[in-house]
């Protein structure tokens, strides 16, 4: 396939793709079952590595920090959003939360997920104690779904740059009331949604 012949198939699979992830969520809401379903439905888009070549979603370039993020898809309303972020090895968040669902799934390269969650009451709304729930390794064949209020944060390993599809139920450019959390400190700030700030931001 050429280029042209590539960027249509991907179209019309992420297309299909979306259709079948709007039906699961007007059906049965936004459980973690449901969610589970979604990245059933992601990770047969993502084994579809010939849609999604390097040459044309790069990761930053030199091997940069940051991500190259590049918008597949997303409906009227910011609704069903869905991106592939490209980065390099060696990046790594502060942990955080979405405010909407999301599900990621890879292509290609490897993303450590830590998975936390809170031991505190919760009442101090500028401060949180944290610990690791869990440990999922984003990587070809595997996804993580996270529900509105789930923290975690992500370690980009291995050796070769990351290709991986987000799902959002919201766009993140309308994320706007986010968190961070300083597992160290406590402390629980508003979270920037520049965290890796996009080498490149573009419609694929």
């Amino acid at each position: 396939m050429n280029a042209t012949d590539v960027t249509a198939a991907r179209t019309a699979a992420v297309a299909a793709t979306i259709d079948r992830i709007r039906a699961i969520e007007a059906k049965e809401g936004v459980t973690r079952p449901s969610l589970e379903k979604i990245r059933a439905e992601l990770l047969t888009l993502a084994a579809q590595e010939h849609l999604f070549p390097s040459s044309q979603f790069p990761p930053p370039p030199n091997g940069e920090k940051g991500s190259n993020r590049y918008l597949l898809q997303e409906d009227p309303g910011n609704r069903f959003a869905l991106y592939m972020n490209a980065l390099n090895p060696g990046n790594s968040t502060k942990p955080h939360d979405h405010t909407t669902w999301a599900v990621v799934v890879a292509v290609d390269g490897q993303e450590l997920n830590k998975v936390y969650e809170r031991t505190d009451d919760g009442s101090d709304p500028a401060k949180c104690e944290l610990r690791i729930r869990e440990e999922i390794m984003v990587e070809p064949g595997r996804g993580i779904c996270l529900m509105p209020e789930d923290i975690h944060s992500i370690h980009t390993t291995g050796s070769v740059p990351t290709r991986h599809l987000h799902m959002y139920g919201l766009a993140l450019e309308k994320l706007d009331n986010r968190k961070g959390y300083d597992p160290e400190t406590g402390a629980v700030v508003p979270y920037n949604k520049n965290f890796m700030k996009p080498a490149a931001t573009a419609k694929a």
